[in-house]
């Protein structure tokens, strides 16, 4: 029986009635009809057709969706990405645990960005991996060190797993990093896979910056497997869509043979929905609506953490949808983030992550915040949690 640790904090507390949901990572969702609404063609049809047939439908995923999302992956660059090189999956969680699945065996050794989404370095572990942690700092920005990495590598390093940008710090890895990262596992022939949910929500650096990152799928190496979903970025959680991309031919097949044993294709629905979303008279639109949300909730949690400043410290992110907020009390004294988040959930039903328990003891009186939900939620609960923060943190417990 494989053994691995719960996700305990979200499927506990989510479900409370009328929880003011700041912990969620998606940007706001939409309803067909809000999609409907973005499309800049009215002689589009909508994405559900109630004539189809619900046959299992493309295996690998419809050839309009993957060929959409091929075209992302090609803007710009001399070499074109064909559709051959997507693979379906329903979410970026099946993405991922895919790939896991196909390319670790019991031994091998991984190395994997920290903090981020528990299955990154969990799922590996479970499949019998020894996985090193390759630790994010608040001093560099939460931007990863390639010294560090040069540490952690051995003889029996297969997979090197990067989250950009990433949860829960917001930060974004730049492309001089990326690029020593490349050289590196080329240089020891280690595949790399980048988890890119959140891309493009770039809140704080533009393409035209130098050290704006491309996805790791066109940084010229061929052993490179890249995620993505439609829930994050693109505020269709509900239609549980993702990806896996990769211009090696050798890796997408070995993942399309595992995936036989999973899953036989997603849904015709959801692929609908998905390639209605990604086609050229919605994407901008879509697109444009969840950046400038970003932007706007991030100027808000931005003024909620100078007004508290003493209280809250942070690394603004530039990137993504989610921060990390450090709390300490006036002499301080870290918050005992767990019992914090107990106690606003209680006093005020506003929701948070406590980063400690749910990203390791390192980030003990830190919480997560989601910040690119509705902007009136937002304020709402940033509103609550100001006030108490005047009447109750001070009285909250600690931890050292």
């Amino acid at each position: 029986m494989v053994l691995i640790k719960p996700f305990e904090w979200m499927d506990k507390y989510e479900i409370i009635p009328d929880v003011l949901n700041i912990s969620e990572t998606c940007a706001a969702s939409i309803s067909i009809d809000d999609l409907v609404g973005l499309c800049e063609d009215p002689n589009i049809p909508p994405p559900l057709s109630t004539s189809t047939k619900l046959t299992y439908g493309s295996i690998r995923g419809s050839n309009p969706l993957r060929e959409r999302l091929a075209s992302l992956y090609s803007a710009r660059q001399p070499s074109p990405l064909p559709k051959e090189g997507i693979l379906i999956t329903p979410g970026a969680i099946a993405a991922n645990f895919l790939a896991f699945y196909t390319l670790i065996k019991p031994g091998d050794h991984v190395i994997c960005t920290y903090p981020t989404y528990q299955q990154l370095y969990d799922v590996p572990a479970s499949l019998g991996a020894d996985v090193s942690l390759w630790k994010l700092r608040a001093e560099r920005d939460y931007i990863p060190d390639i010294r560090d990495l040069k540490e952690l590598v051995n003889d029996k390093t297969s997979l090197i797993i990067i989250n950009n940008p990433n949860n829960p710090t917001g930060a974004t890895i730049p492309k001089p990093v990326l690029q020593d990262l490349v050289d590196f596992a080329k240089e020891r022939n280690i595949t790399i896979l980048s988890d890119e949910v959140y891309r493009p929500l770039f809140t704080g650096m533009s393409p035209a910056d130098p050290k704006f990152p491309p996805s790791l799928i066109n940084m010229g190496y061929e052993n490179t497997i890249v995620t993505g979903s439609m829930s994050k970025a693109y505020s269709l959680a509900g239609i549980r869509v993702g990806w896996i991309a990769s211009r090696s031919s050798t890796l997408i097949e070995a993942i399309a043979a595992a995936r036989d044993y999973t899953t036989i294709s997603v849904s015709q629905l959801d692929d609908s929905v998905a390639s209605y979303a990604l086609s050229g008279s919605v994407l901008h639109s879509l697109l444009g609506r969840n950046i400038k949300l970003a932007k706007t909730n991030l100027e808000i949690l931005e003024r909620f953490v100078d007004k508290h400043r003493g209280t809250i410290s942070w690394v603004k992110p530039n990137a993504g949808t989610t921060a990390l907020l450090k709390f300490m009390k006036r002499r301080g004294e870290k918050v005992d983030d767990v019992a914090m988040c107990i106690d606003v959930l209680e006093k005020t039903k506003v929701m948070l992550v406590p980063a400690g328990k749910c990203f390791g003891s390192e980030f003990g009186g830190m919480v997560r915040v989601g910040y690119v939900c509705e902007t009136s939620v937002l304020e709402e609960a940033l509103g609550k949690l100001g006030i108490w923060i005047g009447e109750h943190l001070e009285r909250c417990a600690t931890i050292d």
